[in-house]
């Protein structure tokens, strides 16, 4: 059984990296061409599907082994949301008579993307709907299943390994994201997705396999390896340097208007082009008119325990007494517990305004004064 890290490993044109190489094919062989760099973030994430895999295999009644004593990354927080994924799968194949359910299996979809495939968290066929659910312990990117396109790969090869046994008419696709309080559902038929396949899929893919097609920049460079050094995403940004030397107050509303939305861009490809030019010279290129130096430090301890003894050992209280964060209380006392015990003791404050598109999902602000206005 392949892992979702040999998807990212081997497959060049793998469902992961999808909305990236169809929006912009060429970039799929030169993101091939950079070895991937497992962060923290993303072994803890494999953890968290290892426990998540063994909790759904231990309810499926297989003979699974706990891997929790040798996980990289443990704690509260990952046995709560691998159990609250057990139990959305669990009442989700209780909707079903007789469902077959699949934990962490391997889909082909290379009818349509060359040598294309990936894994599928779960699996879950009955009747007449396949339900395709993809788990993520992310925390930074809330993730949508509408139209999402790895989901629809993964739909797609889990096709391919039912529709013979099934009459399948729909296909319903769930991004679980439990540490964004994220279950997003969407379901399309069947025909709609073998026309997507056929008509926007297999023409990309076909593409991105040879290295051709035009760059095109927009949300899916965050996720390119090359995104420092592309020529294609230098040219768009630069577009607004017609405006370097302009107050703002001198600028026209339509200028403005035309900045506002590539910002905060801006502001990512300058921050990526600076991360990358640090990581050259940290092996050894030097860049004309810039070297490397020291930056600042702060001091810490080298051991708290031994700290604390000393400090106690002098007559005096090594430690800060404070009530907890929110975060770690909720921790402490576990979701039920911390909303019986302090939901009445917990105040929201409204946020700082804060400008965004009109494709923005959140209600306009309306502040006091506007209020006051409206009431006038």
């Amino acid at each position: 059984m392949e892992s979702k890290h040999s998807e990212r490993s081997h497959a060049k044109l793998s469902a992961s990296s999808s909305a990236r190489w169809l929006a912009c094919p060429p970039s799929a062989l030169l993101n091939a061409k950079v070895a991937d760099t497992a962060s923290d973030f993303a072994k803890e994430g494999t953890c968290a599907h290892e426990l998540a895999e063994y909790k759904v295999n231990k309810f499926l009644g297989h003979n699974v082994r706990d891997p929790t004593e040798n996980l990289d990354f443990f704690d509260a927080e990952m046995e709560e949301c691998t159990d609250s994924y057990l139990q959305y799968i669990t009442e989700e194949t209780a909707k079903y008579r007789k469902p077959v359910v699949m934990v962490e299996q391997r889909l082909d979809f290379s009818a349509y993307v060359p040598d294309g495939f990936g894994t599928g968290d779960c699996i879950i066929v009955a009747d007449e709907t396949l339900t395709v659910i993809d788990f993520k312990y992310g925390k930074n990117v809330l993730v949508s299943s509408e139209n999402n396109s790895q989901m629809m790969l993964y739909a797609l090869g889990a096709l391919d390994l039912f529709d013979i046994l099934y009459d399948i008419t729909e296909i319903k696709m769930v991004i679980f994201q439990p540490r964004m309080q994220n279950v997003s559902e969407y379901t399309m038929t069947v025909n709609d997705l073998l026309n997507w396949a056929e008509h926007t899929l297999k023409p990309a893919a076909a593409l991105a396999a040879e290295g051709k097609g035009e760059f095109q920049v927009g949300e899916h460079c965050r996720f390119c390896k090359v995104k420092a050094t592309c020529r294609k995403r230098a040219e768009h940004n630069l577009m607004l340097a017609q405006y370097d030397f302009a107050m703002p107050a001198e600028l026209e509303d339509a200028e403005i208007e035309t900045i506002l939305p590539k910002a905060d861009k801006l502001v990512s490809w300058v921050n990526d082009i600076k991360d990358y030019a640090l990581s050259q010279a940290l092996a050894g290129k030097r860049w004309t008119g810039w070297k490397l130096v020291e930056g600042k430090s702060v001091r810490k301890y080298t051991d708290e325990t031994e700290v604390a003894e000393t400090v106690k050992g002098a007559g005096l209280d090594p430690y800060e007494h404070k009530v907890l964060g929110l975060t770690a209380m909720q921790k402490l006392l576990g979701k039920k517990k911390f909303e019986e015990l302090l939901s009445s003791l917990i105040d929201k404050p409204q946020g700082k305004p804060t400008l965004v598109p009109d494709s923005d999902k959140r209600p306009e602000w309306n502040s006091a004064e506007n209020d006051f206005k409206e009431e006038s």
